[in-house]
């Protein structure tokens, strides 16, 4: 009886472990012990930046005459019009930047844009529209920007709907940070650099709440429950095994 019972608990250890392993397996972004984050400096921390069209870019566009009137609306006609009038919604329609920097704009064709910002292509496609329209007004935006969000907080594809947008911006919008993260070890990935952040206590919120940029994946690592997560994933298992052990105490207990 007493090698049977030992047996089964033996299983049980087993179990245990190989559920602590298997939970290890979704934790992403680990570092070697010697791995050493990139300097979370002042210039990275607090430098505002206006981000660049770049290739592969999706741009949105809107034309308006008279510098711009339509959009203001000085004139009480026009909102009497527009109420009055009952129109579909017009489609956003987006413009792709393609390998070679060129978007392909209407009225107007082709355009060299990339390594612009968005200010300085607004200014050379209102000089281009200033032939077709009178005193043009020219909006252009960004529809692509975006920052990935993985770990503890979910997987969350964020837009960057604004220029400068901080790492705790990105945070609130994905919920902030649930009880089973580590606030401690938040991860900023960018392109070859990886930053760790510690957002734990008030020092380091101040020294890391870093301004993010587009393409950025933030790692939010979740809080470990290796035995919790074992007894999850091999509770069908555990569950015949306690049942064949109480059929075993029984034959016994009747001999």
């Amino acid at each position: 009886m007493v090698k049977h019972v030992r047996s089964y608990a033996f299983v049980l250890t087993l179990m245990t472990i190989a559920g602590c392993s298997s939970y290890r397996q979704n934790i992403m972004l680990k570092t070697p012990d010697d791995f050493k984050s990139a300097a979370v400096s002042r210039e990275v921390r607090e430098a505002e930046r206006n981000y660049v069209i770049q290739n592969n870019d999706h741009l949105q566009l809107e034309v308006y005459t008279n510098k711009g009137e339509r959009i203001i609306d000085p004139n009480p006609t026009l909102s009497q019009s527009s109420t009055t009038t009952t129109t579909e919604p017009k489609p956003e329609i987006s413009y792709l930047v393609d390998l070679q920097g060129i978007a392909k704009f209407p009225v107007i064709g082709e355009m060299k844009v990339a390594n612009l910002t968005l200010r300085q292509a607004e200014a050379i496609l209102q000089v281009e529209y200033e032939k077709y329209f009178t005193e043009s007004f020219v909006v252009l935006t960004f529809t692509n920007k975006r920052v990935i969000v993985l770990g503890a907080v979910g997987g969350q594809v964020v837009p960057l709907q604004n220029h400068n947008v901080t790492l705790a911006e990105i945070l609130a919008v994905s919920k902030g940070l649930p009880n089973d993260s580590k606030s401690h070890n938040i991860r900023i990935v960018r392109k070859d650099q990886v930053f760790v952040v510690d957002l734990s206590t008030v020092e380091g919120f101040l020294a890391g709440n870093m301004i993010i940029e587009p393409g950025d994946i933030i790692y939010v690592e979740p809080v470990r429950k290796p035995f919790a997560e074992g007894v999850r994933d091999y509770a069908g298992l555990a569950s015949l095994l306690v049942s064949t052990l109480s059929l075993i105490v029984v034959i016994q207990s009747t001999k």
